[in-house]
């Protein structure tokens, strides 16, 4: 039996990595009992939002602009870790819980766990891929759909637009084209995170206005954290799509969301088995000259080997690819 790299997690042999799905004889979790880590982490970030709320009229303006700055971290943190995981390998057996589960998300970090995850599945179609001859892409979320001449757009512009470009109609839509009922369900979490915001606006309007300001700062975030998920890396190579760090600290804290070459080439491999996995296709990612960066994602822009925009100019046009 392998065992898991950082020496907590057993795993299957590492040639079973990729193929078999974790089992677990729990009768709460559908993979692993290890799961509880990002669901208690979830129930203390849903503490913690409206902890800020109780503590706005108490503590001084410095200590709660700490507090607020932290929660927009804490807004990345939770949609590259924990949520993210949960869209690939939701956490319970349960069908009931996993719902009560996407409602907590979508109060929480403030948007619908539902419209995610179809957003985060098209990403996964389109792998940050280039525009075609149109200027569309697969991935609505992809760098190079708002560049120039085949270019990753501006790591800045892609930071702070692109919270302004979702397209709610067509994202709804998407979802209602492939079940009515979760697009509907989506319009729920949607309306039950406003109805949040609206009730603490009520009943503090200054703490609102605090809110919101953070709020669009840690979505902010969470596009900077994906933009170095795959800046550098090559969209016309399945097991190079994306840019990995192994940063020890950063993939403890974000339940190893720094492996995101390895995610990309196989979405549904658990977090827990990231390391093993990675360590399956290492000479496979080094003949590939797949992309590894020493910061975490978010500060991908220190990194000492970092490409300059336009470096990429000679590479070829994009290919159709499957993910």
């Amino acid at each position: 039996m392998a065992v898991f790299s950082y020496h907590l997690f057993p795993v299957h042999a590492i040639n079973d990595v990729a193929t078999e799905r974790l089992q677990t004889n729990s009768r709460i979790f559908a993979f692993t009992r290890w799961d509880i880590i990002p669901v208690l982490a979830a129930l203390l970030h849903c503490a913690y939002f409206f902890g800020m709320f109780f503590l706005f009229s108490r503590v001084p303006l410095w200590v709660m602009l700490i507090l607020g700055f932290l929660y927009s971290i804490s807004i990345s943190w939770n949609i590259n870790g924990i949520s993210h995981n949960f869209i690939h390998n939701p956490y319970f057996r349960s069908p009931f819980l996993n719902r009560l589960f996407t409602l907590l998300e979508s109060v929480t970090i403030g948007f619908s766990q539902t419209f995610y995850d179809c957003v985060h599945m098209q990403h996964h179609k389109g792998n940050a891929d280039r525009p075609d001859e149109h200027g569309d892409t697969i991935d609505w979320l992809s760098i190079y759909k708002h560049g120039h001449d085949g270019e990753a757009e501006h790591p800045l512009s892609y930071m702070f637009l692109s919270f302004f470009r979702d397209d709610p109609k067509a994202i709804f839509q998407a979802v209602k084209r492939k079940d009515p009922r979760e697009a509907y369900w989506g319009v729920v979490e949607v309306a039950l995170f406003m109805a949040t915001f609206v009730i603490l606006g009520i009943l503090n309007w200054h703490y609102i206005i605090f809110l919101v300001g953070f709020w669009y700062f840690g979505n902010c975030l969470s596009y900077l954290n994906g933009y170095y998920r795959h800046y550098g890396g090559n969209p016309d190579e399945p097991i190079a799509w994306g840019v990995s760090s192994y940063d020890k600290l950063y993939n403890w804290i974000w339940f190893f969301n720094g492996y995101h070459a390895e995610h990309h080439f196989r979405p549904k491999v658990h977090w827990t088995r990231m390391p093993a996995f990675r360590d399956q296709i290492a000479e496979q990612q080094r003949a590939a000259g797949v992309r590894v960066i020493k910061p975490p994602h978010a500060l991908g822009f220190l990194d000492p080997d970092l490409p300059k925009l336009g470096a990429a100019k000679s590479r070829p046009e994009r290919t159709t690819s499957v993910s």
